[in-house]
């Protein structure tokens, strides 16, 4: 082949591919959610999913990948075409999955290219009515007295409320036995059933359960207390001093997204988040909408990461 055929091959790709992004988006998007249906990152998803189809057009898929604290979701993603449509609503366990796992089949710091840090909430302690404690520190008394045999669920192993539940033991000395779950929804079942005694849940599963009396809250993980459980202490002031394990969902796509996609989606999420609508609808669940750009999200991902490889080291954690 000629060098001009050559040339003018790649000329027509060029205008192909400058066309297909400007159509962006020409057909429905699909957002995979790496947990089970019903979990935190599904109803954030499915909170912001309608005001993005509006803006963009079209409409937006909500896919629940759960299973492997979150990384079967990951790798879906990670893997998928970089075309804009199919996007990942991650959870803080982009950042701690290599803390915990030896083997973890993309990396949260070249495998996705960073839309906009969603949402952050701390989390909530929260025990089954039955279990005779009702503070932080008649938990950790409690718990001291029966090394091994106070059980805890999370969403998974890695997932933040797992890893807020080893920083709690590591720090206050208690040992309790962890049953990890595919999502926060089948943990939180079993919560609620008394099958389980002791959660670290997100504001958005465990609030409502509080609020109905089905579930007793022990203290918020987060270094003030929230409007939305005014009257539930924070970890740190309850007798763990120092204690801040935070919750948080972003938007990725896949490596190499073309960069005017990224801008577009950054664009449209960003003003989606500054709504009065939305804004109120999470700080009712006692979270914050907290938009940023795409390269202030990658530095977050990149913080966030070394820090819980400091807290895994601190307490010991070995990696599966």
């Amino acid at each position: 082949m000629s060098s001009k055929a050559i040339a003018m091959g790649m000329l027509l790709a060029f205008i192909w591919a400058t066309a297909a992004h400007a159509q962006y988006p020409a057909k429905p998007v699909r957002i995979v959610v790496p947990s089970s249906a019903g979990g935190g990152t599904d109803i954030v998803a499915r909170i912001v999913s309608p005001k993005l189809s509006e803006r963009l057009g079209q409409q937006i898929v909500i896919d629940d990948r759960p299973g492997a604290g979150t990384m079967i979701g990951g790798e879906l993603v990670a893997k998928s075409p970089p075309d804009g449509y199919t996007l990942l609503m991650c959870v803080s366990t982009l950042a701690t999955n290599p803390v915990i796992y030896r083997k973890v089949p993309y990396n949260a710091l070249t495998d996705f290219a960073p839309v906009t840090l969603v949402l952050s909430a701390p989390n909530i302690l929260v025990v089954h009515p039955s279990l005779p404690v009702k503070t932080v520190k008649e938990l950790i008394w409690f718990a001291q007295a029966r090394p091994g045999e106070l059980n805890f669920a999370s969403a998974g192993a890695g997932t933040g409320p797992h890893l807020s539940m080893e920083l709690f033991m590591s720090m206050t000395g208690v040992k309790m036995v962890h049953i990890p779950y595919k999502g926060s929804a089948p943990a939180m079942i079993d919560l609620l059933s008394g099958q389980v005694t002791t959660m670290v849940a997100t504001m958005l599963t465990g609030l409502p359960h509080v609020r109905s009396g089905r579930l007793r809250a022990l203290g918020v993980t987060g270094t003030k207390r929230i409007a939305a459980a005014h009257d539930v202490p924070t970890v740190a002031e309850s007798g763990v001093p120092g204690y801040e394990a935070v919750q948080w969902y972003g938007l990725v796509a896949p490596a190499q997204t073309p960069k005017d996609i990224i801008a577009r989606l950054n664009a449209d999420m960003v003003a989606i988040l500054r709504s009065d609508e939305v804004k109120e609808r999470f700080a009712a669940d006692g979270a914050e909408a907290v938009p940023t750009t795409s390269d202030e999200f990658a530095r977050y991902i990149r913080s966030e990461t070394e820090k819980w490889v400091r807290v895994a080291k601190s307490a010991g954690i070995k990696q599966e």
